[in-house]
């Protein structure tokens, strides 16, 4: 299996989380195993990432389940939406579902993607409208708010991992506001640290492309006429991406020495790992059409 995608073609751009992927299989092709992390590491590395869940269950709502039923149909018939590499998004167990973010379609039609319920971290505003709010809550939507750093809302996230349950990012942290390409933004670094946390939880990126096309931004008028494309890569994790050379390139020794940092050093050090991966992450999406 495919591990990252093609090493950028541009030495100056930075690489994506794919940039290994072609050495690594050229790697377990051979004699010599690839390299990888010892459990006890990534446990340290989870630990260090310092996100806790908030000790209450997590369970999906009911509704949820109904309105994604309810909504396969009109969204086939009335849209001309293309997946591709459907079959590369688990069917069960948790997952990190990574995204562009360029209209307010994509969070409908990711979870139309993945066939079963994606939580999602929704700006505080969205709960203010007494209709959005039903809708947010009924579906089991995460608030988070940005003067708090949105560490109640990665609180909640890891309970929906922990319930074994998708969760969907939109790295960069909120719609882009740009009025021309490239709209892609840079990544904030919540996925990453999510992927730290749960390092065997398989990270998915996916692309929209088409979605702005289909409702500008500040527009009201819907266009489902309009053509969207969703691109879907394989799956990664945390452990393979921290453990290759071209991702975070650590060894169990690096690990153990990282740990005997102070706090201060060692949150550096972590912060320094989670902008690596989020640039890799936010490449891999350019490459795979992110407009």
């Amino acid at each position: 299996m495919r591990l990252f995608r093609t090493i950028a073609r541009n030495r100056n751009s930075p690489s994506s989380l794919a940039s290994a992927r072609e050495t690594i299989k050229r790697v377990t092709s051979g004699p010599v195993a690839m390299a990888s992390l010892s459990e006890a590491s990534l446990q340290s590395l989870s630990g260090a990432v310092g996100l806790e869940g908030t000790g209450r269950p997590f369970k999906t709502p009911l509704l949820y389940y109904l309105v994604i039923g309810a909504l396969v149909t009109p969204i086939r018939s009335f849209t001309d939406v293309r997946f591709h590499g459907l079959g590369r998004i688990p069917s069960s167990g948790p997952a990190i579902i990574v995204c562009n973010h360029i209209s307010i379609f994509d969070g409908i039609f990711k979870t139309q993607a993945v066939r079963r319920p994606v939580h999602y971290l929704s700006k505080k505003e969205n709960f203010v409208n007494p209709f959005l709010r039903f809708v947010m809550t009924s579906t089991g939507q995460i608030k988070t708010s940005r003067q708090t750093g949105a560490s109640d809302a990665m609180a909640r996230a890891v309970d929906v991992l922990d319930a074994g349950i998708p969760i969907g990012i939109f790295p960069e942290g909120t719609r882009s506001r740009k009025t021309e390409p490239p709209y892609l933004q840079r990544g904030k670094t919540g996925a990453a640290r999510l992927a730290a946390r749960f390092p065997h939880v398989p990270i998915v990126p996916m692309v929209m492309i088409g979605t702005r096309e289909m409702m500008i931004p500040e527009k009201k008028l819907i266009k489902p006429w309009k053509r969207v494309e969703v691109n879907i890569d394989e799956p990664i994790t945390f452990a393979q991406w921290v453990a290759d050379p071209e991702g975070g390139g650590l060894s169990d020794d690096d690990v153990a020495t990282l740990m005997l940092l102070g706090e201060d050093e060692r949150r550096d050090r972590m912060g320094a790992l989670y902008r690596r991966f989020t640039d890799q992450l936010m490449e891999t999406l350019r490459q795979m059409g992110a407009p």
